[in-house]
């Protein structure tokens, strides 16, 4: 099936999957707002034996069709915590027999012993955090890597790994159209399987967002939008889009999928999020409270959010309008083409075949808060 089959797209949401993060990095980059620590190393093992822990305390299900081991900067890892992991999974739930086993990665720690070191612990899709093939883009991003090195990793990764994706970001200010230009030369050349293209967004309590309030320039939403069209047309020469910011040539990544389709999902870690049983529930986000949690027997559970009626409609319609091939039309589907009809009318979203699709794909955030707002029906 095509990356963007709708029938793939629906299938996604009976596959399970599980998440495991790693909140270690090197150092902290000024745009992130994930949960992580920098210069911990000494707590990784003492890391590793929690998740392991919390693993075994789940209640049994699967077998898994999906792994995701994110972070952070799952690459930081010794190859054989990684491989008990998955092996802990393994053991609770049982893996499929094609199950994908994902980890992101950081350049600088991808080479031909390490690539080897995680195939062999179980890996079977490499995710590289690239972001540019401009070095000046990517020091203001606080990346430790150069252009060079991303595209010698993302070479000892294809030695080894049946798929590999690298992430790029768009829209920095120091970033020119000839600068992204050529990072979507290079990123065509390098003969990778897919590739995820995101605009740089300031959140709130970063680095980057306290620079920006202190006069730093912030990034520029009409030259994003430009950014973004120009990725379009030219990763399109080699990839099919299937969500907004997701290109495959054939493998479209199996975790993200599920998550779109509103498919359920274990999750392990520092601030990991899961859903399971219409329960959204989230991990401690501070590593000193997850850790005492369990290794006092406890799940690290922050909360849970039951999402049911009305607003698991919005949810479903939410992810999945995301994708290229939209979603089941529904009853919240419906409700959409009833009170905007103007959607429709200026070729914004349309409906065929049971299916209601974003057509014009810069706007799917538009769409996505109106359908967040809008009531149920009478």
């Amino acid at each position: 099936m095509r990356p963007d089959s709708a029938r793939l797209a629906d299938l996604a949401g009976q596959w399970r999957s599980a998440y495991i993060h790693i909140p270690f990095c090197a150092r902290v980059c000024p745009y992130c707002d994930f949960a992580v620590v920098a210069g911990q190393d000494d707590l990784v093992q003492r890391y590793h034996r929690a998740v392991i822990s919390e693993i075994e305390m789940s209640d049994e299900w699967g077998p898994l069709d999906a792994v995701f081991i994110g972070g952070g900067t799952p690459s930081r890892l010794p190859p054989e915590l990684a491989g008990s992991m998955i092996e802990a999974l393994d053991s609770k739930f049982g893996l499929a027999s094609d199950v994908e086993i994902s980890m992101e990665a950081n350049p600088e720690d991808i080479n031909a012993t390490s690539s080897s070191a995680f195939s062999k612990a179980g890996v079977s899709r490499l995710s590289m955090g690239v972001q540019s093939f401009d070095d000046v883009v990517l020091r203001e991003l606080g990346r430790q890597h150069t252009s060079d090195q991303a595209q010698n990793a993302v070479a000892a990764a294809q030695a080894v790994f049946p798929r590999v994706s690298i992430d790029l970001i768009y829209g920095h200010p120091v970033e020119t159209n000839l600068s992204w230009e050529q990072t979507l030369d290079l990123t065509l050349a390098l003969g990778i399987d897919h590739v995820s293209a995101y605009s740089l967004t300031v959140e709130l309590g970063t680095p980057l967002s306290r620079a920006v309030t202190n006069g730093y320039p912030a990034p520029d939403d009409d030259v994003q939008a430009d950014r973004w069209e120009r990725a379009a047309e030219r990763l399109e020469e080699r990839f099919v889009r299937y969500e907004v910011s997701n290109y495959a040539t054939e493998q479209p990544c199996r975790y993200n999928l599920a998550t779109w389709a509103q498919g359920e999902y274990e999750a392990f870690g520092l601030g990991a999020h899961g859903h399971r049983g219409g329960i959204r529930t989230r991990n401690l986000r501070r590593i000193d409270r997850y850790m005492e949690a369990v290794e006092s027997g406890k799940r690290p559970l922050a909360g849970e959010t039951v999402v049911s009626g009305w607003d698991r409609e919005q949810e479903r319609l939410m992810l999945g309008l995301r994708r290229a091939a939209g979603v089941i039309t529904g009853p919240g589907g419906r409700r959409v083409l009833e009170l905007h009809p103007e959607f429709v009318k200026a070729g914004i979203v349309k409906e065929e075949n049971g299916r209601i699709v974003v057509v014009r794909t810069l706007l799917t955030d538009t769409i996505i808060r109106e359908v967040l707002t809008m009531p149920p029906p009478e």
